[in-house]
């Protein structure tokens, strides 16, 4: 009787990961200064492999944030991780400065080497074809904010309300979810492919590309940018491949920029892991009425606390589930909070000035714990 009781539990202790303590598939940085002012990051984990990259680059003159949500597999992610700010550093270094044109041609770059990656390992992983990410940068110089994005991936600006209301703070979202679920992106695709009927097709519950894809921009997913892939034997032994008259998705990213002003008080960058469980306004709030320090594990918290009472479970369950398992329950989430104290003249920012340098990476993969570890068969594939 005993051992058929530890065998029916066996499966139930797989799912639930039994772990004492908290979440093992969480990492995060509690508070770390930049130029601007201090930043907070988090990440968990739901998928086998961490399809989140996420990273801050901090100097004395700018400050650069990344989140790239991959999605077919972690490599897109991976590689826009290691190569997206290198390239923006040589283009802003050649041209003098940041400017829209210096973050077009890094992204540019970066989907042309990933482009020339895919194509010299198609023959040993022609999986590598159909694997893309989303890509979401922000940098602030000299008081000036750029946010560039591909995908769906969201950047958020909490402000103080004007007027009366000062004790209150306002969400301004600050980038384009380049997502077919969103109308108005549903009929830009549409009108870009007017002999296509079936361009963006109803499918399994939400609105896809030809009934594969949500996001219309991205970096990689070259199976729907090339139509030469369509006919390539080699990726035709791997699926289905798309026929393609053009490419169907693209790499254009969308660009704002923005003068910072005083009533500028933090940004939210973040994977939509977060913001399928939280409003603009309902993450807003929390990091306005909230202490600085891991106030973007508390963001993560929050969405799990949303996943756990939409299933009817308790936090402390979605808590010991497995990876793999997990991601019926809910997508990798990557949080990134920047707050903005230098136009303030704060001493905070003083000596955040001083202390600024350096980047943080979250890890490749949040199980292994280890930022140059994770498989590495994916990294020798992406280096």
């Amino acid at each position: 009787m005993m051992m058929m009781l530890r065998s029916l539990s066996r499966p139930l202790e797989r799912c639930l990961g039994v772990r004492a303590g908290g979440d093992a598939l969480m990492w995060h940085a509690d508070l770390k200064p930049h130029a601007s002012g201090d930043f907070s990051i988090a990440v968990v984990q739901a998928n086998n492999c961490l399809e989140d990259q996420s990273q801050v680059f901090a100097s004395p003159f700018a400050t650069y944030v990344g989140v790239y949500d991959g999605h077919g597999g972690p490599e897109a992610s991976r590689f826009v991780n290691k190569h997206l700010f290198p390239f923006l550093h040589k283009f802003a270094t050649e041209q003098g400065g940041l400017s829209a044109d210096v973050i077009k041609k890094a992204f540019n770059a970066t989907e042309e080497e990933f482009l020339r990656l895919v194509k010299r390992s198609l023959p040993v992983r022609p999986q590598i074809a159909s694997v893309g990410s989303c890509c979401l940068v922000g940098a602030i110089s000299n008081d000036v904010l750029y946010v560039a994005n591909l995908g769906d991936s969201r950047a958020v600006l909490g402000r103080k309300a004007s007027g009366d209301k000062e004790n209150t703070v306002v969400a301004e979202r600050l980038s384009t979810d380049h997502n077919v679920g969103v109308e108005e992106v549903r009929k830009e695709v549409e009108e870009l492919h007017p002999d296509d009927s079936h361009i963006v097709v109803y499918t399994r519950g939400v609105w896809r590309i030809k009934g594969i894809i949500q996001v219309s921009r991205s970096i990689g997913d070259v199976y729907l940018k090339k139509p030469e892939f369509y006919r390539d034997p080699i990726f035709q032994q791997f699926g289905n491949p798309v026929p393609l008259k053009r490419p169907v998705i693209t790499a254009e990213p969308s660009i704002l920029i923005r003068k910072l002003k005083p009533q500028d008080q933090f940004l939210i960058f973040a994977s939509d892991g977060l913001w399928e469980q939280l409003s603009d306004e309902a993450a807003v709030n929390i990091v306005f009425k909230n202490p600085r320090a891991g106030i973007a594990k508390r963001l993560v918290r929050a969405a799990l606390q949303e996943v756990a009472k939409k299933r009817e479970m308790r936090y402390s369950d979605i808590k010991k589930i497995e990876k793999g398992i997990r991601r019926h329950f809910h997508d990798d989430i990557t949080v990134i909070v920047i707050y903005l104290d230098k136009h303030r003249g704060s001493s905070r920012n003083k000596r955040s000035k001083q202390n600024a340098m350096g980047c943080t990476m979250a890890p490749v993969d949040i199980y292994s714990f280890n930022a140059d570890g994770g498989d590495e068969d994916l990294l020798q594939t992406i280096t």
